[in-house]
Formats: C-alpha cells, sequence, structure tokens
C-alpha cells in the first residue's frame, strides 16, 4: 500500500501544482517593476549616503531575506550586517549608530519587534528604510522610505504561508543592491577582495602567470622546423599543440590537433613540408596578467583548447591549455 498523500503519485497534478506556484510568483516580481519610481530613487540615495553601516532587519521568513539581503549588499560595495530585532531591545540596539541606516523588511509593517526599535532610531536620527507589504502600516508611517513590495496572493494554496511576498522582497531587496553597486562604480577587482574564497575566489583572484607552463615545458618550434619534428615536440610536451616563435622567441603561429588533421586531409609529407605552411596564424593569444577566467571565455568563445601566453613585445613566456582550467577550479 502507497504511503503518499492522495494525488501525490499523479505527474501532471504535482507539475500543474509548480506551475501555478512560479506563475504567481513571477507575477509578484513583475509588477515589482511598476512601482520603482521617486521613493526608489530616494531609498538609494539615502543608502548612498549612509556613513556608517546599513544595517537590516526582519523577523521570520522577512529575516531569512533580510540576512540574504544584508550578505548582498556587503559581497558588493556597500557595507552592511544584519540585526536581529528580537535581540535588539536585549542590548543590541547598541550596534546602530546615528551614523547608520536602517533597512527594515517587514510584511505586515507592524512587526512588534521592530517597532520597539522605533524610539530609539528617532533618538539617534538614524533614517529608516521600509521594505512591506503594507504601505499604511505604523512602520510605514514611521519610515524615511517606503517601498511597496505588496502581493495580491501567496503561491500558498491557503495564501498564508510566505512566498510570493517574500519573492517579492528579495528581488526588491536585489534591485536595490545592484542599483548602488552600479551608483558607487563598483568593479570586478572590488569583488575579488570581498570574495578571495571557494571556486569564486579562483575565478576573480587567479591570474594566467599563476597557471602557465612555462621554461622547458613549452612545446615551441621555429617556422622552419619539419613538421614530423613538430609533432614530436608537440607530443612530448603534452599540452596539445606547438608554438611557432622565431629566434626572438616572438610568436608567429600556432599548431594543434586541428591543424594535423587538415595536413593528413591534404596528405602532406610531414617530413618534408615546414611548420610555417601548417601553422595558424595569426593565433589567438593572452597576456599573463589577465585573470584565468579571461582565458577561459577566450577559450569558449572561440572554441579552443589552448593559449600560448605572451608578452607585451609578443614574445612567448607560457602557455596553458583547458586541463589548467578543471584543475585549478577556474572552470
Amino acid at each position: 500500500m502507497s504511503t503518499l498523500p492522495a494525488g501525490a503519485d499523479d505527474d501532471g497534478a504535482l507539475i500543474a501544482a509548480a506551475r501555478r506556484a512560479l506563475a504567481i510568483e513571477a507575477r509578484a516580481v513583475q509588477a515589482l517593476e511598476a512601482r520603482l519610481d521617486g521613493r526608489f530613487a530616494q531609498a538609494c540615495r539615502v543608502l548612498l549616503r549612509c556613513r556608517g553601516r546599513v544595517i537590516v532587519t526582519g523577523i521570520g521568513k522577512s529575516g531569512h531575506i533580510a540576512g540574504k539581503l544584508a550578505a548582498t549588499l556587503a559581497s558588493t560595495g556597500t557595507p552592511a550586517f544584519f540585526l536581529h530585532p528580537a535581540e535588539a531591545s536585549h542590548g543590541d540596539l547598541g550596534m546602530i549608530t546615528a551614523a547608520d541606516v536602517l533597512l527594515a523588511v517587514s510584511n505586515s509593517g507592524e512587526t512588534p519587534e521592530i517597532l520597539l526599535m522605533m524610539p530609539h532610531l528617532k533618538r539617534t536620527a538614524v533614517p529608516l528604510v521600509l521594505m512591506t507589504g503594507k504601505p499604511g502600516s505604523t512602520l510605514a508611517r514611521a519610515a524615511t522610505v517606503v517601498l511597496d513590495v505588496s502581493v495580491p496572493e501567496e503561491a500558498c494554496p491557503l495564501n498564508l504561508a510566505p512566498t510570493a511576498s517574500t519573492t517579492a522582497a528579495l528581488a526588491m531587496g536585489d534591485a536595490l543592491a545592484v542599483t548602488l553597486l552600479e551608483a558607487r562604480g563598483f568593479t570586478r577587482e572590488d569583488f575579488a577582495l570581498s570574495h578571495p574564497g571557494g571556486a569564486l575566489g579562483r575565478k576573480l583572484f587567479l591570474r594566467v602567470a599563476d597557471l602557465m607552463r612555462t621554461g622547458s615545458e613549452l612545446p615551441r618550434v621555429r617556422p622552419d622546423t619539419p613538421l614530423g619534428e613538430g609533432l614530436i615536440e608537440m607530443s612530448r610536451k603534452g599540452l596539445g599543440m606547438a608554438i611557432v616563435v622565431d629566434e626572438a622567441e616572438h610568436v608567429l603561429g600556432i599548431f594543434t590537433d586541428g591543424d594535423l588533421r587538415r595536413a593528413l586531409d591534404r596528405q602532406l609529407d610531414v617530413h618534408g613540408v615546414a611548420m610555417r605552411s601548417v601553422m595558424t596564424s595569426p593565433c589567438k593569444s593572452i597576456a599573463p596578467q589577465e585573470l584565468a577566467a579571461v582565458g577561459a571565455h577566450l577559450m569558449e568563445r572561440h572554441r579552443i583548447t589552448v593559449l600560448p601566453v605572451v608578452d607585451e613585445s609578443g614574445r612567448l613566456v607560457g602557455a596553458f591549455n583547458v586541463h589548467d582550467l578543471l584543475r585549478a577550479g577556474v572552470l
């Protein structure tokens, strides 16, 4: 006997329920676009003028959204942290200074724990930016700026569990964070400084110079080298290519597996033809100071698996391939 609830073995019914939920949440997010008016711009200016920290608060499901928003702001150039409103009245109000801004998420606009914080905010003249589903609520009347994130219905069929409302608040918070990022001129390098760990850190910090093969590991040949000798050099170094250079080490071209297939199709004599006749020239290359992620993008865009690394004069200083990127966790 099945232990599943009635109807749970009906694929169509399960998928239909999921589609209804996604459609409701998509409409909730889409409706926010029409509300991006002067109040949103004012909220951005309040946050941009903040000389201290943006303190983000909320409780319950709104608290989870607030925590995520604080993390997003902090990682994109707006110093921020999450303050649990229940702890605020037990001493953590001391975390809020006159230089700060409070960003509160409250769907009802009547959250008792946040209301208890209002006298302190008034005494210290701390601005309050409120995201709420009730623009006429008590918190809304006390706020410096109100952002309306109301939804006509929750995705929950009982219209009870916070679903569409939390999605709308999350989307509005992301819109705030991204707008502030652009207004501050926040760069890829700025982003890297706050993301040094994990796969993201590797993508943002690793340079081509950190991964490239150098010295005797480089498969290099002269333009007059016979193709047969070029193949031996290519096989010995294991990079899937041979780089053709002149006497001063300037890169003239590259010979890859693809070039070999084309040479074989032409039935060329591997002992009689020179590398200059079968190499690809000019070839794609990259500078050693470039991010490894830029090299990965270059490979993907041009559907190649290996790149010579050249200095500002076009001289060969290294090489790396897609396997180096995979080992480093950049791909």
